[in-house]
């Protein structure tokens, strides 16, 4: 396999892209940025006028964009994929999207004799740029063992989560209850030991070599102290849709929620002040409530 194609040219996608063309492939992507094209053409990767474009020059084709019904829209659209695929190419579904809407996706994928693969990632633009990402992945094993030099060139820690479609996404949905609330306890903790009259290095010292030291907290910390918001690669309204899911997840298998009920709600009032900005921008409301700010002294 040696012809690839990548829908959705975002932070995500541009990093995923760089690293199939630095693996050999030959890569034809799309996105309604003519900007996002430009950055392709650049990396060594043919852009295309249309997702159909992308399918025709294509034996599997990397789906990245934000939710399920832009999903939907890339396949099965006007211009979509399927108008394009030959038999047993492969779509690749790495976009973060409801576990039902993949399912959803697949029948009428698989009757065009189309192969469906199911793995949303994790390691936000970083990750996607250094081709690290964690990978969960759920397709039939044969699907996965054929594709699987295509996740080793943009993932790093590739799971084979089940043969069932939508089990990627539903592990997804997991890891983002506990990495939203994992963000907000970190916020307010900062918060809480500057109020209280500790430097935010310190704290930031501390918590790092305890029990609770991460590349999540260490990353967070430092973008925070930095008061950097904005541009660094994980948008504040990207991961309020990923926890929605987790809750729409939860209310459908009747599991309580407390602590990722309490990111969620931070997360939407976040996003309602500060909606361009990025994950670590919540950390200002707590600080208004506050009266501080956690910053380099």
């Amino acid at each position: 396999m040696k012809n690839v194609g990548f829908v959705g040219l975002g932070d995500m996608g541009i990093g995923m892209a760089k690293n199939l063309l630095k693996n050999g492939f030959e890569l034809t992507g799309y996105d309604l940025r003519e900007e996002r094209l430009e950055m392709l053409s650049r990396l060594g990767g043919k852009p295309a006028a249309s997702s159909r474009e992308v399918a025709e020059n294509s034996e599997a084709v990397f789906v990245m964009v934000l939710n399920g019904d832009q999903v939907k829209d890339v396949i099965f659209g006007e211009q979509g994929l399927l108008k394009g695929l030959k038999p047993n190419s492969t779509i690749i579904v790495s976009a973060t999207i409801k576990p039902s809407e993949v399912r959803e996706i697949e029948e009428p994928v698989t009757e065009a004799g189309v192969n469906l693969i199911d793995t949303p990632v994790s390691g936000g633009k970083s990750g996607a740029e250094d081709g690290t990402l964690t990978m969960m992945t759920a397709a039939k094993k044969e699907v996965f063992d054929n594709c699987k030099p295509l996740l080793e060139a943009v993932g790093q820690n590739i799971f084979h989560v089940d043969e069932e479609i939508g089990m990627g996404q539903t592990v997804k949905a997991s890891l983002q209850a506990l990495i939203g609330a994992s963000f907000t306890a970190i916020f307010e903790s900062l918060v809480l030991g500057v109020k209280a009259g500790v430097k935010a290095e310190t704290l930031y010292e501390v918590f790092s070599s305890s029990g609770v030291g991460s590349p999540l907290f260490r990353n967070a910390a430092k973008l925070i102290m930095e008061r950097k918001f904005k541009g660094t690669g994980s948008q504040i309204t990207t991961m309020y849709k990923d926890i929605s899911i987790s809750m729409d997840m939860a209310k459908e298998n009747g599991v309580a929620m407390f602590t990722a009920s309490a990111a969620y709600e931070l997360f939407r009032a976040g996003m309602s002040l500060f909606p361009d900005e990025d994950n670590w921008s919540i950390v200002k409301l707590l600080e208004q409530i506050a009266g501080v700010e956690v910053k380099k002294q």
